[in-house]
């Protein structure tokens, strides 16, 4: 049985010197590498304040394990609170009124039948726009209404006593227009005498999800670019390959549809604003809250219980939630404001789409010389298009040129999406460096051991080279006869270890037994409240049922927001070092009690004992209960990487099964293997669980997801799950997943995320390869619809086309 003592469970722990503030710091022998193949003791300098280092996984009775979910039973028995379910006294229902047409100018707002609809509350007028681009001279387009630049559009919302007179309420709202010409076709909107989204050059700023863009980019009508970056020189390194690989590859517009809608319920008071949000970051909201109506954050209160899905859609007010307080500021009472699904597909986000020319030159032996990319995609009437991501970070190679543009059209803007940007980029480079290999003559896995430094990754293909899927693969493609093909491809992943030092817990210790920990960080359905329990399980030596996890509320410490892989390894290592630090503070309290010295106790197990047999071990809550004081606690906050950048980037490697019905163009997914890593992965099996959904949303992404808009009206048709295909239960494949066990020793944890490159931004790149491996032919455009394959199949490849 495990045991994490008040003393180090390292061979050697130094009290060295100090750092550059004058803090203490000690060395600390720490594993790092990956068990059964790398693993070796590395010392690291730490502040010596820093727990023992963990063991690996396996000498663990907590961490490293899979117990149930811990919130579990409260969302299969109904007993989960989530945002539409709060129900506050004298609430209000609003519903937005939406724009009709994909462009124009408001000239009227007639509200006065809505305001005599029966039950009706309160009316109000959206004053600004939250989410889109705006303009860098606002005097362009002076209007007293926000110029509508997309169908579905908010542009007023009424409050009623019943969500059914809100609707009717909404219905009746009079908006008059001034029709403008619009664009919705990303192609189109690239000529030069297409209509203007905006009248001049226009800037997104970033948010806490992501999306935007660098400032001062040069913009020509509806492009917004090129941002340029250069390393190296990209057009010696052309001259100086032996191959060069050229193709082009189109992405389409992806929609969130998470299982959840956008949505809050507001309650105004003199004293504080309080939000009940659907959202993956209690903080970013909360700040955004703060700023808009310049209330200080102390009057700002945030509240998530639990949350149905964002994918990073959902980090900030938005328009629903300003709308919502503006709406109790104006009646007095509480406001719900639920998007409906048709909303939510139109005017809360999506994956901007991409058209990319990717040119990779290499010599004879792989070395990369040169990869250029120029890329164009469209975020709507928004930014964020941007894909580069992989061909900057995945390979090595001698220079680097990107050219990346963001095409605005009549649409709803963008949101940052698992891993923006790597899917499109990861579709477009793991099919070049797949074709760069057959150019070369060389083994898919050989080239990229050659050009691919990361050793987990080099651990990963060795996994792969071994597995009896992989060996099943015919190298030779086009191999089988008769109309259904088997093909087997492989695609890799790389995402970064982002952190945030705004992340913090409080763990707290009671007299009669019970131990909790809280943090404002929102668990968006990853497990992180399950991870929190298992930490100070593995600290007290209770079971994970037995601790009390509160999170989701800005009353607490501060959490990270939930996404870009962010949350585990930001605040794991805040929560385990409150965890030490509370229990040294609990040993010190019922030590006089039995005799003994604090670093004489041990907890595991569910009982405290004597190390020297002191007495007879004792259950924890008997123990806690000879405490000096009711309560021990302590607070504790992120500090920075033990070793920050020498491992700022992981991924995995996946592979692909595929059987193409060449004579009706269906691709089937059969089965996929996916190999990954987050460093020490705390619970298993809800990393599995990660990694199993990111599959599925990749193949969903791949073959079927398409936001359609019609060219001629700019309406969205298939905003809706009815046209709107998402992979079903029949088109998911047989997964297997094997998780890649790697220490990096960079926290007390040395846990990273998951989320991100957990198959959602390889599915595509995989899936492509095995398509070619079974057919021959290289599809360069999704989704894969039976269509696309069809005219690929029997078309010869279309030659190259200037961007």
């Amino acid at each position: 049985m495990a045991t994490v003592t008040t003393h180090s469970v390292a061979d050697a722990i130094l009290i060295a010197a100090s750092d550059s503030s004058g803090a203490a710091t000690k060395t600390v022998s720490m594993p790092i590498g990956v068990p059964g193949y790398t693993l070796h003791d590395e010392q690291r300098t730490v502040p010596a304040t820093e727990p023992p280092v963990l063991p690996v996984n396996k000498d663990l009775d907590f961490i490293g394990k899979s117990p149930e979910r811990w919130d579990g039973p409260a969302k299969v028995t109904g007993r989960a609170r989530y945002t539409a379910d709060v129900q506050l006294p004298g609430m209000l229902y609003a519903r937005f009124v939406n724009a009709s047409i994909p462009h124009a100018r408001v000239l009227s707002i007639d509200t006065s039948a809505a305001e005599s609809h029966p039950g009706v509350k309160g009316v109000h007028v959206i004053e600004s726009l939250l989410g889109a681009a705006v303009l860098r001279d606002p005097a362009l387009e002076s209007t007293k209404y926000p110029i509508v630049r997309f169908a579905g559009q908010p542009v007023a919302a009424v409050a009623a006593t019943t969500p059914q007179a809100a609707e009717e309420a909404a219905a009746k709202v009079k908006v008059k227009y001034e029709a403008l010409p619009f664009v919705v076709d990303a192609n189109l909107a690239r000529e030069p005498n297409a209509p203007l989204v905006f009248p001049g050059a226009a800037d997104e700023a970033g948010t806490a999800g992501g999306g935007g863009s660098e400032g001062g980019i040069p913009q020509t009508g509806n492009i917004h670019g090129p941002a340029v970056h250069k390393k190296g020189d990209a057009e010696q390194g052309f001259k100086d390959a032996d191959v060069i690989v050229d193709a082009r590859y189109i992405t389409q517009v992806q929609t969130h549809s998470a299982l959840e809608t956008h949505g809050v319920v507001a309650d105004w008071k003199p004293e504080q604003l309080t939000v009940y949000s659907s959202t993956q970051g209690t903080a970013s909201v909360r700040d955004e809250f703060a700023g808009y109506f310049h209330l200080p954050k102390s009057q700002v209160r945030v509240i998530t219980e639990f949350m149905g899905g964002g994918f990073g859609a959902k980090f900030g007010a938005g328009n629903p939630g300003v709308v919502a307080a503006t709406l109790s500021r104006k009646t007095g009472a509480p406001v719900r404001l639920m998007l409906d699904r048709q909303e939510e597909h139109l005017s809360v986000g999506n994956r901007p789409s991409s058209d990319q020319r990717l040119r990779i030159g290499a010599k004879k032996d792989g070395t990369i010389t040169a990869i250029q990319l120029i890329s164009f995609g469209t975020a709507g009437c928004g930014t964020g298009a941007g894909c580069s991501g992989p061909a900057a970070n995945l390979y090595k190679w001698a220079s680097l040129h990107t050219e990346e543009n963001d095409v605005f059209i009549n649409a709803g803007p963008a949101a940052a999406f698992r891993a923006p940007g790597h899917p499109q980029g990861a579709f477009a480079l793991e099919q070049s460096i797949d074709e760069l290999a057959a150019r070369l003559n060389m083994d898919l896995l050989d080239l990229r051991d050659r050009i691919d430094e990361n050793p987990v990754r080099r651990v990963q293909r060795q996994i792969v080279r071994k597995s009896a899927l992989w060996k099943s693969r015919n190298p030779r493609p086009n191999a089988d006869p008769g109309p259904i093909k088997r093909g087997i491809g492989l695609s890799q992943s790389v995402w970064y270890r982002h952190l945030t030092m705004d992340a913090a817990a409080e763990v707290r210790v009671h007299k009669d037994g019970s131990v909790e920990v809280l943090s404002a960080v929102q668990d968006i359905g990853s497990g992180i409240k399950t991870v929190l329990a298992q930490i100070l399980a593995e600290q007290f030596g209770v079971s994970p049922a037995k601790v009390s996890v509160k999170i989701g509320d800005t009353n607490y410490p501060v959490g990270p927001n939930s996404g870009g892989s962010v949350t585990t390894a930001s605040l794991t290592p805040a929560v385990r070092d409150a965890a030490w630090q509370a229990a040294q503070k609990f040993l010190a309290s019922v030590a006089p009690a039995l005799h003994a010295t604090p670093a004489d106790l041990i907890l595991a197990g569910g009982m405290m004992r004597s190390a020297s047999d002191k007495f007879q071990p004792i259950p924890f809550r008997i123990a806690a209960g000879k405490m000096n004081t009711d309560e021990v606690s302590a607070q504790a906050k992120r500090i920075p990487d033990y070793n920050p950048g020498k491992y700022d980037t992981y991924g995995g490697v996946d592979i692909a099964e595929v059987a193409v019905d060449t004579e009706t163009g269906r691709i089937h997914v059969k089965r996929v293997l996916a190999v990954h890593d987050c460093g020490r992965p705390i619970n298993p099996a809800q990393v599995i669980s990660q990694i199993n959904g990111g599959v599925i949303q990749g193949i969903s992404y791949t073959l079927f997801e398409h936001r359609l808009l019609d060219p001629n009206y700019g309406l969205m048709v298939n905003a809706n799950l009815d046209k709107y295909k998402i992979a079903g239960s029949y088109e998911i494949p047989q997964i297997e997943v094997q998780l890649t066990e790697s220490y990096i020793g960079q926290s007390s944890t040395d846990a990273s995320g998951i989320g991100e490159a957990a198959g959602i931004i390889s599915a595509g790149a995989a899936i492509g390869n095995a398509v070619y491996n079974a057919t021959g032919v290289r599809i360069r455009q999704l989704p894969m619809t039976p269509a696309i394959v069809l005219a690929t199949l029997n078309q010869p490849q279309p030659s190259m086309e200037s961007l």
